[in-house]
Formats: C-alpha cells, structure tokens, sequence
C-alpha cells in the first residue's frame, strides 16, 4: 500500500510559479514511475507529467510543455512538480500517481495504481 499527499498548491496570478510535491509513504516508490495529474472543474483529470524510476525520463503534455518540470528524489520518496508561466488554464486540482505495472512512461488515467487526495491550484488572471 502507498499513502500521497500533496503540497504545495494555492492562489498565484498568471505568470507566477508554484512547486508542488508528493510525499509518499508506506511503501518506496522509488522503483516506480510516478506521474502528476490534473481535474478542472467539469472536465476529466488529465495527464501533466511523469517520470521513470530508471533513468527519470519525463514525458508532458503538450500543454504545460517548456512550462512544467517534473523531478523526484526516490531518498526523500518524493516527487515534484515545478510550475513556471501559470495561466488561468491550469487551474484544477493537481493528483499525483504511482503507476506500478509498467517501466515505460504512461498516460492513462486507469494505469496509474495509487492516487493522492489533491492539492487545488488556482490562476488568477
């Protein structure tokens, strides 16, 4: 079993930054890719970013390309999203992910075994 928690969510206006970060416990996750995902209000959760445990290959969304960095530390079992150029568009409530069926980089929602509660991040304009 994995416990997530998120942090590091808030009010930023546009153009700001925000780190977010995963602590996860119970079990290491350090042999595991993790992603980051995200639920706007009314829309499905959606894939952001993630990470290999092997060689910490990133994958993005096209979105938040050039924007977004995804990094962990598997000694603090953590993993981290830095957020630069926010947009009102990123407001949602950010989840990160613990994938462990598979050592390539994936995208879907239901490939992604344990889940966080959330951080809401929210973009003023």
């Amino acid at each position: 079993q994995v416990q997530l928690v998120e942090s590091g969510g808030g009010l930023v206006q546009a153009g700001g930054s925000l780190r977010l970060s995963c602590a996860a416990s119970g079990r290491t996750v350090s042999r595991y890719n993790m992603g980051w995902f995200r639920q706007a209000p009314g829309k499905e959760r959606e894939f952001v970013a993630a990470i290999t445990v092997s060689d910490g290959s990133t994958n993005y969304a096209d979105s938040v390309k050039g924007r977004f960095t995804i990094s962990r530390d598997n000694a603090k079992n953590t993993v981290y999203l830095q957020m630069n150029s926010l947009k009102p568009e990123d407001t949602a409530v950010y989840y990160c992910a613990v994938d462990v069926f598979s050592r390539w980089l994936r995208i879907g929602v239901t490939e992604y075994l344990y889940w966080g509660q959330g951080t809401q991040v929210t973009v003023s304009s």
